[in-house]
């Protein structure tokens, strides 16, 4: 058995309104909303940064796992947004948290699918026994240029995941993938903000990818989605994931745990995977959850999780959970984040 041993999560505490955003912009707020289907979005601090969120995230991560420090094998950190161009984030962490030395570290970059690229080669490394334990995280401090209806959706927060065979809280059953060269999204070198293709965003790219990751994933297991009691996506808006979990055949009720694009808006590498925490601390021993990864490129990673009865006892742990971290929020004006923007990248 292999799979999650533990997690940890972190939301930024600022928030603003999707419709502060609009309004400036001389856009009908009323529509931009409805149309997205975001209602608000956690802003990273003028502090903050991809590295300080996934540190965080890791932090509690280790705080809730049997395990010591040292036992982490390997640390690979999914993101768009690494702070630098040139120096890896995963060591810089990794030296934060007091692992050192002797670890296999990498930062990986297949925007918002690079979080569950790094758990599945954590999952494989762990697997083939070169490693006991393995650090994957995703996390992003969206960028969007200002006025742009991105700017609306660019959401922050990092999860992280220790994977492991002893302590298993939830086992990957198996796993697969869709990739292709779908030019959606993209940011060249030395661009400040990155540049999307509009609604080609849509048909040709995430559903496209998602739809066939999960139907050969399903086909794979010769299982249904009625077989699964949770699912989750990645969440670019609030409309792509209803609709693609509709064309499936799953339901709302199966998805409603891990929706949290309403609240938080999107963080790239880390949306699917706040999704999947936060249907982790509610699942029940015996349930199965199905994940669905995105990024532009373009690629999909279908995920099949079975929770074990390890996580009873991983659940009564002090932590902090999704749900806590959503309703400890301070909303913040238009301004502020447009100034912590040009504050961000003077620096």
């Amino acid at each position: 058995m292999s799979g999650i041993v533990s997690y940890g999560a972190y939301i930024p505490q600022f928030r603003i309104k999707i419709a502060d955003i609009a309004r400036p912009w001389k856009r009908q707020d009323v529509e931009i909303v409805m149309g997205l289907g975001v209602i608000e979005k956690a802003v990273a601090g003028i502090d903050e940064d991809t590295v300080t969120m996934a540190t965080e995230a890791a932090i509690q991560a280790l705080s809730s796992a049997d395990i010591k420090k040292e036992q982490i094998g390997a640390t690979l950190i999914g993101s768009e947004s690494h702070p630098y161009a040139v120096k890896p984030s995963s060591t810089i962490v990794s030296e934060l948290l007091g692992i050192h030395g002797n670890y296999f570290a990498a930062d990986l970059e297949f925007a918002c699918k690079a979080g569950t690229a790094g758990m599945l080669l954590i999952h494989s490394l762990v697997v083939a026994k070169k490693i006991t334990y393995g650090l994957a995280i995703g996390a992003d401090t969206a960028q969007a240029k200002p006025g742009d209806i991105l700017e609306c959706t660019a959401g922050s927060a990092a999860a992280a995941y220790i994977l492991g065979s002893k302590h298993v809280i939830a086992q990957i059953i198996d796993s697969t993938s869709f990739s292709t060269d779908t030019p959606d999204f993209w940011r060249r070198d030395g661009q400040k903000y990155p540049s999307h293709a509009a609604r080609f965003t849509g048909e040709p790219a995430y559903f496209a990818h998602v739809l066939s990751a999960s139907t050969h994933l399903l086909e794979k297991l010769s299982m249904t989605p009625k077989d699964f009691d949770y699912c989750v996506w990645h969440m670019p808006n609030g409309k792509f994931p209803k609709a693609v979990a509709r064309k499936l055949g799953f339901s709302k009720q199966q998805m409603q745990p891990g929706f949290l694009v309403e609240r938080i808006g999107n963080p790239y590498s880390a949306s699917s995977l706040m999704g999947l925490s936060a249907t982790l601390d509610i699942a029940k021993p015996g349930q199965k959850i199905f994940l669905c990864s995105y990024g532009s490129g373009a690629g999909s990673d279908a995920i099949a999780f079975w929770v074990t009865d390890e996580i009873v006892a991983f659940q009564k742990k002090k932590r902090i959970t999704i749900q806590k971290q959503l309703d400890k929020k301070q909303y913040i004006d238009y301004m502020e984040v447009f100034q912590r923007q040009i504050i961000r990248n003077s620096q």
